[in-house]
């Protein structure tokens, strides 16, 4: 009697059933989701690959290949295994679209941001992140560029909860070029070129004052414009104080353009010292300059003689640049170390945090970090102010190269970090 009185909606209730098969299946299938997805650790990572940045950038592939080599099985924290995902971007040198590619990532809920390479790619994609509550760390550019850089202000709590960055300021940057520039008899007398730039107006304000304070005589030209293509009024101010100093922090096409002209005008004979930073770091920088290039003196954020290990690949920096010379045929930069550094930092809080997919628990293991990277310690519980750890900037220079590729990059000095061994003598630019 039921099946008669059935019958006639057998159809329509076998696609109800259907129906309900399918919901339960789909309903499933988003369970099944979710739970991979929350057995899946996702890392943002932006970096200057391409536009006028790019050299910062240019090994990030390698590096990354390294990290989700070492990852490739992912990581246990607190007893639960996890997957890890590395979702890499390009900034393209543009802090417009840092920022964006900093909000999409964070719409693809990456449980951790990591950023490197200037102020132009890292304040912006750290404000984005601590604007939308993500752990974030960053490196390679001076730390008051970004504290104060962002807003933070002298002597008062810091206004960031969420955004922590590591390595040197304006601090290391003094102790190295007195250490460097003792090497050299001089006149004392330096000229810079700071640009109109976070950079450039923090090394300004605070380095500036400590030179001069030292017993250096600052000629200061003021600010210039990223992009500017005439430095002449600033090399004639050079020539007629009779710097014997010059010191720089260019993006590289500005300090090309600013040296070709130089030594056009004559500038370069009467230099003794010139000590540049954020360009001179690659030796694509200094090969451009073809003959005016040897003898410019650098200073290094990491260097493959660093004595360290990475945590997270087991390689040390030798090792780690001749794999890289190996692959490419390219010779080692120190942006290698840098880049690895970072990943090595940011596993290691991943590693130490309660849960890894719990953002305020990464962002507490970031704020008690102390850890040997392969470009040496992070330290984010000893300063110098919060969100911030210190790390070293060696004195180095640029030489004619001993093998196969036209340069040798060498350490001089090492103050900021005595680990590091001293391996030449400071050379003479006008010699």
């Amino acid at each position: 009697m039921k099946a008669r009185l059935l019958a006639p909606f057998a159809p329509n209730l076998t696609k109800l059933m259907l129906c309900a098969v399918t919901a339960g299946s789909l309903i499933w299938s988003g369970q099944m989701l979710a739970a991979q997805d929350d057995d899946t650790i996702r890392i943002g990572f932006i970096s200057p690959r391409t536009g006028p940045l790019a050299s910062f950038g240019k090994t990030d592939g390698f590096i990354l290949e390294q990290a989700r080599l070492a990852l490739a099985n992912g990581m246990t924290v607190a007893g639960k295994h996890y997957q890890v995902e590395i979702i890499d971007r390009d900034s393209q040198s543009d802090p417009a679209r840092a920022s964006q590619l900093a909000k999409e990532l964070i719409n693809q809920d990456v449980d951790l941001m990591l950023a490197i390479s200037t102020p132009e790619v890292i304040n912006p994609v750290a404000d984005a992140s601590e604007a939308a509550g993500i752990p974030f760390i960053s490196t390679v550019m001076p730390w008051e560029a970004w504290y104060y850089g962002r807003g933070a202000k002298p002597g008062e709590a810091s206004p960031f909860k969420w955004t922590y960055h590591f390595g040197f300021g304006t601090d290391e940057f003094y102790r190295t070029y007195l250490s460097q520039w003792s090497l050299i008899d001089t006149n004392k007398k330096v000229g810079v070129m700071y640009p109109n730039d976070a950079d450039g107006n923090a090394i300004r304000a605070v380095l500036k004052p400590r030179i001069e304070k030292a017993g250096y005589t600052v000629i200061d030209p003021g600010a210039y414009e990223t992009g500017t293509s005439d430095f002449s009024s600033q090399i004639a101010l050079f020539k007629s104080e009779g710097v014997e100093i010059i010191n720089s922090f260019p993006i590289p096409p500005d300090f090309a353009a600013f040296w070709r002209q130089a030594a056009q005008q004559g500038l370069h004979r009467q230099i003794k010292i010139i000590q540049i930073a954020k360009t001179g770091l690659f030796p694509s920088d200094i090969e451009v300059l073809g003959s005016l290039g040897p003898k410019i003196a650098s200073a290094a954020y990491w260097h493959k003689t660093f004595p360290y290990t990475s945590p997270l690949t087991g390689q040390n920096g030798e090792e780690l640049a001749a794999l890289w010379e190996k692959q490419t045929g390219e010779q080692w930069t120190q942006q290698l170390g840098a880049t690895l550094s970072l990943f090595d930092a940011g596993t290691e809080v991943l590693k130490q945090s309660k849960n890894p997919m719990s953002r305020t628990s990464v962002r507490d293991a970031i704020a008690k970090l102390n850890v040997t990277t392969i470009g040496g310690q992070v330290d984010f519980t000893s300063g110098p102010v919060p969100n911030v750890a210190s790390g070293p900037i060696i004195g180095a220079q640029w030489v004619k190269g001993t093998g196969k590729f036209k340069l040798d990059y060498v350490i001089t000095e090492n103050v900021t970090d005595t680990n590091v061994p001293v391996t030449h003598t400071l050379l003479q630019y006008n010699r």
